[in-house]
């Protein structure tokens, strides 16, 4: 229960969902987050199908916020400052349609609030946002070992050199936002 009694929810893609989950993890106003997978074909898909790239899946996070002391819009611009959405299905050297950058609104309002961010992004990044915005689809929990990863492995070398400077640009770009 949040302080107003109401949460949202987000669905976000955008490369590798331990990044995701490590940043929205250290924000202010988010409940619960989640590692998962959404926008495929198949049910309860495992990581290994979803790295595979056949089941059309991406890797996600979902989020849980209160909107009385974040906003959706607040999510989407720490998203767009987090990962790259100018590279088709591709975070750095993860590539595939699974690290496709996506955001799957739950409502209308998500969707028009969206889609005035991704506008407003376009003056910010040098090419063209290749964000996908899709209505929700059926979400799918990764396995356990995922969730939390980063601060569980904080020296995995994956961990080290991709997670941990996502994390530290957030805390530096958003000192506000933070818990």
């Amino acid at each position: 229960m949040t302080m107003n009694g109401t949460t949202e929810v987000a669905v976000l893609g955008g490369g590798c969902f331990w990044c995701l989950e490590a940043v929205y993890l250290e924000m202010r106003g988010i409940t619960h987050v989640e590692s998962g997978y959404t926008g495929g074909q198949q049910a309860d898909p495992s990581y290994e199908q979803v790295c595979a790239g056949t089941t059309g899946h991406a890797e996600v996070v979902r989020l849980s916020f209160d909107p009385a002391l974040i906003s959706y819009r607040d999510l989407l611009e720490v998203f767009f400052t987090i990962h790259d959405p100018t590279t088709l299905n591709r975070q750095g050297n993860d590539v595939g349609t699974q690290y496709r950058s996506v955001i799957y609104f739950q409502s209308p309002q998500q969707e028009a609030v969206a889609r005035q961010v991704i506008a407003e992004m376009a003056n910010v990044w040098d090419g063209p946002i290749v964000t996908q915005l899709q209505p929700a689809q059926t979400y799918y929990k990764a396995e356990d070992y995922h969730q939390d990863y980063f601060r569980q492995h904080p020296l995995q070398g994956y961990c080290a050199f991709v997670v941990a400077p996502k994390v530290a640009k957030f805390k530096k770009t958003f000192l506000n936002r933070l818990k």
